[in-house]
């Protein structure tokens, strides 16, 4: 496919390196030069510097031949200058662009999206606000991914030393009467393996569980982690992320308080969250953090337009006996490193980005899409087709390449954890772990096309 990406910032440039390493003709355009030759040195891509909401620039960057435009610059009104142009130099491309502003989404919920030329509209802030809502809904997770309409949940657990199961082969783990489970992969020392049924799991493992949702909390429990309801929540940061945050729990029996610094800003959250205590203060001002007693929160997240604050609030939080805690931060590359502190959740709105678009790139019958935070992996749900290789036969019969999992089969609306014994039919859906490496062997394999848009 012919793919245009305007904006070579964090967003614009790993979606752009995940494009070219699937084989798509893709080409970046940015104003900054530095931007746009450090696109050209790392990835096999076309590029050109310009300002891409001019209708010049889009045509000389070839959008009359595109079947994609992504549009993700810093600024609103570029995105949808660019996006108002390239519909009317290419009326058959599917536009995405990034949006921010809380205004125009209120805007665009009011009229629709597609009376101002956008196909799909990204908002990272409200990505990274609902991956919080996810790890309020299971606090024990690191992560939490929804298939199936919410029927089926894949959990990012870590494995802590009490873990009656470290050390024993994954055959062996079972829920004596329980219900079932499939660890689909394991990331280890920044490395994801694909584990057999032979692989152990280690104390500190990061293992993403699929079960089916009813049995979230027993699976939980079954690795040793405690999942008390989130009663009590801190948020330092009054912006777009603590708002959405804010609205998101009202119907989840939280207690909430937000710590925010700028005074104008807190009467207007006061003015917005009637049921939320809004304080005015400096997240870093460890006394006010004691005074308001934040070592009694089920969770005290961070999120801040500082993500070098936002960590130091967290480990303060953490120090002093929060139970579980977030921090928002803006990098990618940091992502890993602050993870590796002992936060609970690290979540960052240019990953989160990354990952909307992955999910609204996929074509033909793929339903969803949730990217791990390894590049290399995600999970995939998809409908099989008649033709594929992988129906009418017993999973343990189809040579499904090494670094792919089926984790979950979904008929007539029930979800079976999968086993060898599983017979996929034509019409169920799918819910596999692959890795970039083998994408065209399963593509293949499912005869339905598992590249973006």
């Amino acid at each position: 496919m012919q793919i245009l990406i305007i904006g070579a910032g964090e967003v614009g440039f790993h979606t752009a390196l995940r494009l070219s390493h699937e084989g798509h003709r893709v080409v970046v355009v940015d104003r900054q030069p530095d931007r746009v030759r450090q696109i050209s040195e790392q990835m096999d891509v076309q590029t050109l510097v310009g300002t891409g909401s001019s209708p010049a620039v889009l045509r000389a960057a070839g959008v009359d031949h595109c079947d994609l435009v992504l549009v993700v610059t810093n600024s609103d009104e570029v995105n949808l200058t660019a996006c108002r142009f390239a519909r009317l130099l290419a009326p058959a491309a599917t536009l995405i662009a990034r949006i921010r502003s809380a205004d125009y989404l209120d805007f665009f919920e009011e009229v629709g999206a597609a009376s101002l030329d956008v196909d799909t509209v990204i908002n990272p802030e409200r990505e990274v606000a609902n991956q919080i809502l996810e790890f309020l809904a299971v606090p024990a997770a690191s992560s939490v991914a929804e298939f199936a309409g919410g029927k089926v949940k894949m959990l990012g657990l870590k494995i802590p030393a009490t873990c009656p199961h470290v050390g024993r082969p994954l055959h062996e783990l079972r829920i004596t009467g329980g219900p079932r489970y499939l660890v689909v992969a394991i990331e280890r020392g920044g490395q994801v393996i694909i584990p057999g049924g032979g692989d152990v799991i280690l104390s500190e493992d990061l293992a993403y569980v699929v079960t089916r949702r009813e049995n979230t909390e027993q699976v939980v429990a079954h690795f040793g982690l405690p999942n008390q309801p989130v009663r009590n929540l801190v948020v330092v940061g009054g912006g777009a992320i603590g708002r959405l945050v804010a609205a998101g729990t009202r119907e989840m029996g939280v207690k909430m308080r937000i710590i925010e610094k700028n005074a104008a800003r807190c009467e207007t959250l006061v003015d917005q969250l009637e049921d939320v205590t809004i304080l005015n203060g400096d997240g870093t001002d460890l006394s006010l953090l004691e005074e308001e007693n934040v070592g009694a929160a089920d969770v005290f997240a961070a999120v801040t337009d500082d993500e070098e604050e936002n960590v130091l609030i967290a480990m303060l939080g953490r120090k002093m006996g929060a139970r579980r805690t977030i921090a928002r931060v803006a990098h990618l590359g940091y992502v890993p490193l602050v993870s590796s502190l002992g936060l609970d959740l690290v979540v960052s709105p240019r990953f989160a980005a990354v990952g909307a678009i992955l999910r609204h790139l996929r074509a033909g019958k793929v339903l969803s899409v949730a990217p791990l935070k390894d590049e290399n992996t995600e999970v995939i749900e998809v409908e099989a087709q008649e033709t594929s290789a992988v129906v009418n036969r017993p999973l343990s019969q189809v040579k499904l390449p090494q670094g792919s999992l089926v984790a979950a089969v979904i008929r007539n609306g029930e979800v079976e954890i999968a086993t060898g014994d599983t017979v996929v039919r034509p019409g169920n859906q799918l819910v596999i772990f692959v890795t970039r490496q083998v994408l065209k062997k399963v593509e293949k394999l499912l005869t339905v096309r598992l590249e973006y848009f």
